[in-house]
């Protein structure tokens, strides 16, 4: 090779090189960092929520700017959502403007939630015009706005500049409503012109924090009469028939606070409004915030009390949320806006504890009976004893399932699991619970714990953070024990089965019956479906639709997947009850059940080799030993 051939290979050797390490490095996003300094002026903020037939929200925006370069955001991390969930597909209609004239904006390429302009020369004010263009059916999100109701989620609605801690930019919002609405929220009301409501300015993160429920149907309900800190149950229906709820079930809904209030010993809120969607067409929701929380759940309510009892743990649940999640925080969770990635490795704390308080509360004020918590009880241990996929994924990796899955449809939920940290969470806390009883004597138990980790600096509500090492120290404190490791084996272990040792030690046992509890009733009635979990291995809609599919089970084994519907069962049309019959039928016999299914465009029969009967999961007690659910359970004096 010639010297100048060596030269030329060289120089392109190293020209590939150098190519080769520039693409590894990866593309930055020109968007500020957050800085803790207070922005500059006040941010004004105005949403129109009056297009009810096409469900649009309209929002005007002015903030206070100089000259040059600046990057707006759209929230990305929801509080509450856990994950990177920011509806930016229905931010639509993007327009700036400076002294009338157009302000020309472009989106960043790699941080896709910010948009970049330049402010001209000789600009202090900067408009901004754009939509919320809310889903029309459950298929594009959350239904938000219907001809009777409307929730006001601010960080769907909201522009916020870059380079800025959250609590530092104060905003100053307003809201039209259609005529004659009502409304709740937590935040404080300046002034109602007409249906155009102007609140006092907020910091982002209170702003962002407060969501709002308004309705055409509303009425509000003192929960702590002639107390100093008001805590109000702001109801929306889509009818006024749905709005009367007895005197007996409004006082349950006090008790549950009076109980909430005595266990932490202590409020974070300056007012706390619960926000209560009573609808068919209103998204389903139960989400937490500081000084509120957004709950939605179908009309019978108040009216069909008697049935709705499997899901009034909603409220108690998201109310120890301002307690748990919002006044004590994960470190993780410790970020200085909206587009900054959260850590959830605690949620098994900030939910699983959660779900567990929700449980309780329920019982201790009487919105569930404490045999209804006992039969919700049951259906969670059992279910989370069957989960298949505890043999290859720890409870601890699903708090990343707000991310990973960010709560879209799974075809085999039992095998790969999805967000087990809230109700594996609650049995491991009811596994700490009994423990604490066990070793103390039965002195102490969680509510001491809770006492001592939520119960500080009574009356603020600024967020004090905590990590492991700090749950494990406060649990040291109520009883002397080696938690760490007790922890951390229930959350990195892989069964097989469930973390049940606090159900044997609260003196109970999971067992299996051919009659479905209550509790079961009544979900397979909300849910219109048939649950054969236990029996053949999965569940079934009343139109034949298979669904949770439990891996390897006997329906697994005939080739079942959760795209397959039932035709008929021993060759009589399919009926949730003729299933039923076959399955007991089939009880101590050899014969096989058949089933007719399609898939596609294909039938074909299967047979399920199953004579077990049906199996529904409750609690039996343990004779000989201490009934520490009913402590549990007992209202706090």
């Amino acid at each position: 090779m010639t010297a100048h051939a060596t030269f030329s290979f060289a120089a392109k050797t190293a020209s590939s090189i150098a190519l080769a390490l520039a693409l590894t490095f990866p593309a930055q996003a020109a968007v500020p960092a957050p800085v803790d300094q207070p922005y500059p002026g006040t941010i004004v903020l105005k949403v129109d929520a009056t297009n009810l037939s096409q469900q649009i929200f309209r929002m005007r925006m002015t903030v206070p700017v100089k000259p040059g370069p600046m990057t707006f955001l759209y929230p990305q991390w929801l509080p509450a959502n856990h994950g990177p969930s920011g509806p930016l597909t229905q931010l639509a209609g993007l327009k700036f403007t400076a002294n009338g004239k157009p302000v020309a904006w472009t989106r960043d390429p790699v941080e896709v939630f910010a948009f970049h302009v330049t402010v001209p020369e000789g600009v202090t004010t900067l408009e901004a015009e754009y939509q919320f263009l809310s889903p029309l059916e459950p298929g594009q999100g959350r239904i938000v706005m219907t001809e009777e109701m409307l929730g006001l989620q601010w960080p769907s609605v909201t522009l916020y500049p870059a380079g800025y801690v959250a609590r530092r930019i104060t905003v100053q919002p307003s809201l039209t409503l259609p005529a004659g609405w009502q409304y709740g929220t937590a935040l404080e009301t300046a002034q109602r012109t007409g249906d155009e409501i102007q609140f006092k300015a907020h910091d982002l993160e209170t702003l962002i924090d407060s969501p709002l429920f308004a309705g055409r149907h509303f009425k509000k309900f003192d929960l702590d009469p002639g107390a100093k800190v008001r805590v109000s149950l702001n109801v929306v229906a889509d009818n006024a028939e749905s709005l009367e709820a007895k005197p007996e079930q409004i006082a349950a809904h006090r008790a549950m606070v009076q109980q909430s209030l005595k266990l932490f010993g202590s409020h974070h809120y300056e007012h706390y409004d619960f926000l209560l969607a009573l609808s068919d067409e209103f998204g389903g929701i139960g989400r937490e915030h500081h000084q509120s929380s957004e709950n939605g759940v179908k009309p019978g309510y108040f009216t069909d009390w008697a049935r709705s009892e499997a899901g009034r743990d909603l409220l108690p649940h998201e109310f120890t949320h301002s307690w748990n999640g919002k006044f004590r925080r994960p470190a993780g969770q410790n970020v200085p806006n909206f587009n900054t990635p959260l850590q959830n490795e605690l949620l098994w704390v900030y939910e699983g504890q959660t779900q567990y308080w929700g449980s309780i509360l329920g019982a201790r004020s009487g919105l569930v009976s404490q045999a209804g918590a006992r039969d919700a009880l049951a259906s969670t241990a059992a279910r989370y004893d069957n989960v298949q996929g505890r043999a290859w994924r720890p409870v601890q990796d699903t708090v990343n399932d707000p991310i990973v899955i960010a709560r879209r449809a799974l075809g085999w939920s039992n095998w790969q699991r999805g967000e087990d940290y809230y109700s594996e969470g609650a049995l491991i806390w009811l596994d700490v619970d009994t423990k604490i009883r066990e070793l103390s004597g039965e002195k102490r138990s969680l509510d001491d714990f809770a006492r001592a980790f939520y119960g500080i600096k009574n009356g603020s509500y600024l967020p004090e953070f905590y990590t492991f090492e700090d749950v494990v120290a406060t649990l040291n404190k109520v009883q002397k024990f080696d938690w760490a490791p007790f922890l951390r084996a229930r959350l990195d272990g892989n069964g097989p089965g469930a973390p049940l040792d606090g159900l044997k030690r609260a003196g109970w046992k999971l067992v299996y019956t051919e009659t479905p509890t209550d509790y079961i009733k009544a979900a397979e009635d909300r849910s219109k479906s048939a649950d054969f979990s236990y029996s053949l291995g999965f569940a079934v809609r009343a139109d034949g639709g298979v669904s949770n599919v439990q891996w390897d089970g006997i329906g697994f084994r005939a080739g079942l997947a959760a795209n397959t519907t039932i035709v008929a069962v021993n060759n009589k049309v399919f009926k949730p009850e003729v299933l039923k019959a076959a399955v007991k039928a089939a009880k101590g016999t050899t014969a096989p059940i058949e089933l007719l299914v399609k898939k596609g465009n294909t039938l074909r029969t299967i047979a399920l080799d199953y004579h077990g009967g049906l199996r529904y999961p409750r609690l039996e007690r343990i004779p000989g030993t201490p009934d520490r659910l009913e402590a549990i359970y007992k209202a706090l004096k």
